[in-house]
């Protein structure tokens, strides 16, 4: 998405500048609006955010205001999409900067994923292929998973989510995150090398023989989170040695060797809540994003959180919400503009809000 460029006033704005005036706008807008922060964002946005949480605890958190004028979703493009298709037409809802994407929602597109589907049609009975999509994707590909018959997912229900569809159908195609449905297929007993094929959609049959995805359980897409994918099994064994009591615990979108020599895996709301309710004097370290990690180490100095990835690992889409960006906003909004809605066609958002409502039952 292209997002215009500030007005001069904002792009100078010192960061308490741009705190008071974000409060102040706040105060003014009242029960008018509800601010969103994902657990990746900065501490300067995670300030004024009413929720903060996931992409699948802030979809929920988007549905508890519906009087509210509008939600300001501080955190990637798929995330507000998803809110606009579960909350009310009235409702507006607002990503403070449009270039804020995803790359591993961008790894795979409406156009791939239909001739994906063709293609597998010419060697096998897609009637009996469930499409799983990773919340993490974009509104049109949760509309092609609801118009047949398949489910979105989350990190938490992936699992679940796998079995549901194993139970209407022979196979399973998940997009985008490979590691994700590798991790969920592998928790559910299936052989990562001779239940699952990868799909490489650069390549014809996604560079498999027929005979291989007619034999595999799960098509998983070639996709992956740039940040998930820096951590390994090397970074795992070096925090055992600097910390010898350490307890490793890694998000189920690193690899499959990663998951496996960690002590823990799941989603960032297990994450915090594994931290939460540790005992003090315990020792993490977290294969995550590092705004989260860090804050966590804020909240806990009782405990020793370390992240993974010594040299860091912020993602980089989500860092395009500044303060600034907010700011402007969230003053045009208290001056009666919107800017930088996000919405999702009709015919989408019908069959898309399916698969979401199907993810909820899930979960």
């Amino acid at each position: 998405m292209y997002q215009t460029p500030l007005p001069p006033e904002y792009a100078a704005l010192s960061d308490q500048e741009a705190h008071d005036r974000i409060q102040a706008a706040k105060r003014a807008l009242g029960d008018k609006v509800v601010v969103l922060g994902h657990h990746y964002q900065r501490d300067e946005i995670i300030a004024h955010a009413d929720y903060r949480g996931d992409s699948y605890k802030l979809a929920k958190d988007a549905q508890r205001h519906p009087d509210a004028q509008a939600i300001v979703f501080c955190g990637v493009h798929f995330m507000a999409e998803s809110a606009d298709i579960l909350t009310p037409d009235h409702q507006a809802v607002i990503l403070p900067n449009l270039a804020a994407g995803c790359s591993m929602a961008d790894m795979a597109n409406l156009f791939q994923v239909k001739k994906c589907w063709s293609e597998l049609a010419s060697v096998t009975d897609v009637s009996r292929i469930v499409p799983v999509t990773y919340i993490n994707s974009a509104a049109n590909l949760k509309g092609f998973v609801g118009e047949h018959g398949g489910t979105v997912c989350t990190s938490t229900n992936a699992p679940a989510a796998v079995s549901w569809a194993l139970g209407r159908g022979d196979k399973v195609l998940f997009f985008p995150d490979q590691h994700l449905g590798r991790n969920s297929g592998v928790r559910l007993g299936f052989d990562p090398v001779r239940d699952m094929v990868v799909w490489d959609p650069f390549k014809p049959l996604g560079g498999n023989t027929p005979e291989r995805i007619r034999e595999a359980k799960f098509l998983l897409w070639k996709g992956h989170c740039s940040v998930h994918a820096r951590f390994t099994v090397a970074q795992i064994a070096a925090a055992r040695a600097k910390h010898p009591n350490v307890r490793v615990l890694v998000h189920p979108e690193c690899a499959l060797e990663v998951v496996q020599a960690a002590d823990l895996n799941g989603s960032t709301e297990f994450i915090l809540k594994s931290v939460e309710a540790a005992t003090p004097g315990s020792a993490w370290a977290i294969g995550t994003e590092i705004n989260l990690v860090s804050r966590l180490a804020k909240e806990h100095p009782d405990q020793t959180i370390v992240c993974l990835d010594e040299q860091i690992c912020p993602c980089s889409t989500m860092y395009r919400i500044h303060p600034s960006f907010l700011c402007w906003a969230m003053e045009n909004l208290a001056e009666g503009r919107i800017v930088n809605r996000v919405q999702v066609p009709e015919r989408t958002a019908v069959f898309a809000r399916l698969a979401l409502e199907q993810m909820l039952r899930v979960a």
